[in-house]
């Protein structure tokens, strides 16, 4: 009886030690996924999942310049799109956004569309938003995700617009492209968009073309000069008139050229001071210079 009752003993703590050894692997996998691969949480405006025939699909993320999400945002705007999705990620910086109603929300990624007519005959999907993930292996799963989402309504084409940043202030922005298929970048010096012929482009506006390609579907990413130091609606009316030539868009341009003569503006106001500021600097060296020859110092 009392060996029967050590062996009982034996048994239930082999089982409890196998029991919390697989409370912990299962407590680790699920750790090592939350910390290596963020979630992303796609919460959509109604359950009712609108009908969208292969639409285009463009994305404006915010970066240098906000020249790609300034354009996306007026084309929501001017088209009157219709809200579609909000997509959420750890990935993105912890920040608690404050709107100018007072209200607040975490960081996303949202997501219009509208059947205002392509060259094509299709819609469109925009996509623009607060911020890009922190982390590049984050890029790349919220791009799978984007995606996704485009497959759902059978998009077959995507555009991103991003900066080609000069770090000097451009009169007149020059557009460049690149796209995953040869003919889509003879389409694009058609339209008077200059070719790149190297570099590389970081960030979600890289990204999501280059899955896009490896998926099938035709991807093409603009750029429009941009110093880097602002934040450029002038960049952002240019790129949007390429775009809105390339795809055969009617979108009316005023707000956004409102944007790009204070952007014009604000330049002038940073070029002026920074010649002031030179010049003071030069006087304030002629009076050194002039010091150091009086007593004799030799500097």
């Amino acid at each position: 009886m009392l060996v029967q009752n050590s062996l009982k003993q034996i048994v239930m703590i082999q089982t409890l030690e196998m029991v919390h050894k697989q409370f912990i692997v299962e407590v680790t996998v699920k750790l090592y996924v939350r910390i290596n691969h963020p979630e992303i949480n796609v919460v959509y405006s109604t359950k009712d999942i609108p009908t969208i025939s292969t639409p285009v699909l463009i994305c404006g993320f915010p970066g240098s310049g906000y020249v790609g999400k300034l354009a996306v945002d007026h084309l929501i705007h001017e088209l009157d799109a219709i809200h579609l999705a909000d997509i959420y990620s750890t990935a993105f910086p912890a920040q608690l956004l404050i709107k100018s109603d007072g209200t607040a929300d975490l960081l996303k990624n949202y997501l219009y569309y509208s059947s205002a007519p392509t060259s094509m005959g299709v819609g469109l999907l925009l996509l623009s938003g607060d911020s890009q993930p922190t982390a590049s292996d984050s890029e790349y799963l919220l791009a799978e995700e984007i995606l996704d989402i485009a497959s759902r309504f059978n998009s077959s084409q995507v555009f991103t617009l991003a900066a080609y940043i000069t770090g000097s202030f451009v009169t007149d922005p020059r557009i460049f492209g690149t796209a995953g298929d040869l003919e889509e970048v003879k389409s694009l010096n058609e339209q008077h968009v200059r070719t790149m012929e190297g570099g590389s482009i970081t960030g979600m506006n890289g990204i999501v073309v280059g899955i896009a390609k490896r998926r099938g579907m035709k991807g093409t990413c603009l750029l429009a000069e941009t110093s880097g130091f602002v934040i450029d609606a002038k960049a952002s009316k240019s790129i949007l008139e390429a775009l809105v030539s390339i795809l055969h868009l009617k979108v009316d341009m005023t707000n956004i050229e409102k944007r790009a003569k204070d952007t014009e503006k604000l330049i002038k106001t940073i070029e002026q001071q920074m010649t002031s500021g030179s010049m003071q600097q030069d006087e304030n060296q002629s009076v050194v210079r002039t010091r150091s020859s009086d007593t004799g110092y030799i500097s």
